[in-house]
């Protein structure tokens, strides 16, 4: 008998689970405006919080645990931007299921039961931290999974999660940049208030917000500088590509030669919600609207000569 998902989200302290089915068929949302007014896409790959009832029979641990890893309502956060003219792409599936900020087969053989495939990148820092395409762990280095996995559970994750998810996201920016000339990829993420302990900056007090753009190679300095300027006026302490630069999202769409710009915004949690029960705190609705005023005012600036592919270049 099939689990009843509302009382397995009662139970689980705010799980939303589904059959596979349901979330395997619809792996992405897509928030369309009514007519794109703006060369902006955001995306949010961590926000993620349906779990499959398989999934979580197969985790060791708590839902609570479970779900650290997840970008919390980081998809409410920047909603604004849709009524802006700026399309909003975000997974459904959790981070901890699949995360669609790495390359698509950065897999750690020791969680598998057969050998993995040539193309298969095992030797990826992020492999070696847990946290691959598949990840093998949460939060603090804990253990997901009771039982290793075949390989054949990994490829269907990125068949059916994965390649949908990236495959609605260049296009996506493809139409942003046919329409506009150029196309900014805004990669919205959330960061724990304090680096953990297996983290380069562990036990310190982080930025409100951090931008990266992989060392300025992913996004035109215009626009960087831009973003960091307006995000100060609205009172945000911003620190530039420290502790996190971007991921596999940045760097891989972030082409600024070619009038595709990726930046990367990292969301401090104790600004919006409550980082132990998982919950909106007091400070969601402003951090909300300023998220909305900051992409508004950043789309309004003059990027007729932006340097790096704007929209001069590009035509």
């Amino acid at each position: 008998m099939a689990t009843n998902p509302q009382q397995l989200d009662d139970d689980r302290q705010g799980l939303s689970a589904t059959d596979e089915a349901e979330l395997f068929a619809h792996p992405v949302a897509i928030e369309r405006p009514a007519k794109p007014r703006i060369p902006f896409v955001f995306s949010s790959p961590h926000s993620g919080r349906i779990y499959t009832e398989a999934f979580i029979a197969a985790s060791n641990l708590d839902a609570m645990t479970l779900r650290r890893s997840e970008d919390s309502f980081i998809e409410e956060v920047f909603s604004g931007v849709v009524p802006l003219g700026a399309p909003l792409l975000h997974a459904r599936f959790p981070r901890a299921y699949l995360d669609a900020n790495r390359e698509p087969y950065e897999l750690d053989p020791a969680m598998f039961t057969d050998p993995l495939p040539p193309h298969v990148n095992t030797r990826s820092l992020r492999v070696a931290g847990g946290l691959g395409t598949i990840a093998r762990v949460v939060a603090e280095s804990t253990e997901i999974y009771r039982a290793p996995l075949s390989y054949a559970e990994a490829e269907r994750r990125i068949r059916l999660l994965y390649m949908p998810f990236h495959e609605a996201l260049r296009s996506l920016l493809e139409e942003a940049h046919e329409q506009f000339g150029w196309a900014l990829l805004v990669d919205c993420h959330s960061m724990p208030s304090a680096g953990a302990p297996n983290e380069d900056d562990r036990g310190a007090s982080r930025p409100d917000i951090v931008l990266g753009d992989r060392y300025g190679t992913s996004c035109a300095s215009e626009i960087t500088e831009a973003a960091e300027g307006l995000l100060r006026r609205l009172g945000y302490r911003v620190a530039r590509n420290n502790p996190y630069a971007g991921g596999f999202n940045t760097e891989h769409y972030g082409r600024p030669q070619a009038g595709l710009h990726a930046l990367q915004i990292e969301i401090n949690r104790a600004l919006y919600m409550d980082e132990t029960r998982l919950e909106r705190g007091a400070g969601f609705a402003k951090l909300q609207a300023d998220m909305t005023a900051f992409a508004s005012e950043l789309a309004g600036l003059d990027w007729s000569t932006l340097s790096n592919g704007g929209r001069h270049a590009a035509q």
